[in-house]
């Protein structure tokens, strides 16, 4: 299991510098990788600092040699995918095959949704992304490529250079299991970050039991081609307790079910408890 830092881009972090910072710190510190939040407004008010987190993990990827960068998650919806196919193979080629695209539908509730009028309809932006996801990796093959979608169209056109990775930058599918749309799409690609459907009240953990129900389902679901194929597991994105013993164990039942990455989530605050937060490294499992 692989070990991953979760970072703001709002608040303190709402400076590209900071995150540029935090990012290289987190090399130095034994990180596996570092995932950035990608929100246009912070998703509470858009009066708090925000910043690009595609520009800030640009300034890592010049920074760091060894760790992967990645965004946890891009909503596509909201962005032209020609553009995110653009931005994700430069990242890739700056940081010489080290950046994994995570992606979702995004809340439709937060600021970067509801004050500049984008689509809310969940059914319209699960369409919208799955128009997207096809457009990105087309353009990612390097031969010529046309599209004629509901949302997206192209005209002919061949994407130069191909990524360093092959067979192409990795896609990680976020959403919420065990929900049909999310899961399926997620079985599609190289990996998912989905998160557990709660009731409410509850913020309990991922249980292997639940990880192995997970595998099954996309094992299930691949196609001929991609049965076989190594298929990451990102689960995570809390802070971590105070118990470092407990959550040990849990992270140690979760790789042993399957899960390839655990990501830390570094909540936004006092700049300097955050790079304490993140040079104490990862909780790694024997």
């Amino acid at each position: 299991m692989r070990y991953g830092l979760s970072l703001p881009n709002g608040g303190v972090c709402g400076d590209a510098r900071v995150l540029a910072e935090l990012g290289c710190l987190a090399e130095e510190a034994g990180w596996d990788g570092v995932f950035v939040e990608d929100y246009i407004v912070h998703q509470s008010d858009g009066a708090v600092p925000t910043c690009d987190p595609w520009i800030a993990m640009a300034a890592m990827a010049i920074g760091t040699k060894h760790i992967r960068l990645g965004t946890s998650v891009t909503p596509l919806s909201r962005r032209r995918p020609w553009k995110v196919a653009r931005e994700a193979l430069a990242l890739d080629q700056l940081s010489n095959g080290r950046f994994i695209l995570g992606v979702g539908s995004g809340d439709a509730g937060e600021a970067g949704f509801t004050r500049v009028n984008e689509v809310s309809d969940a059914k319209e932006r699960a369409k919208m992304l799955d128009e997207a996801l096809d457009v990105i990796v087309g353009l990612w093959s390097g031969e010529p490529f046309s599209y004629e979608g509901q949302y997206y169209q192209v005209r002919e056109m061949t994407f130069l250079p191909t990524s360093v990775q092959k067979p192409r930058i990795p896609i990680l599918v976020g959403g919420g299991w065990p929900l049909k749309g999310p899961s399926l799409r997620a079985a599609r690609y190289e990996g998912c970050c989905l998160y557990k459907q709660h009731e409410p009240g509850d913020d309990s953990d991922w249980t292997p039991d639940e990880v192995h129900r997970l595998k099954e389902f996309i094992e299930s679901h691949r196609s001929e081609e991609q049965r076989g194929k190594p298929y990451e597991i990102k689960l995570g994105g809390r802070s971590r307790s105070k118990d470092w013993e407990q959550d040990r164990a849990l992270m140690k039942s979760l790789a042993d079910a399957g899960v390839t990455w655990w990501v830390e989530y570094i909540p936004a605050g006092d700049l300097e408890t955050m790079r304490e937060g993140v040079l104490r490294g990862p909780l790694r499992v024997e």
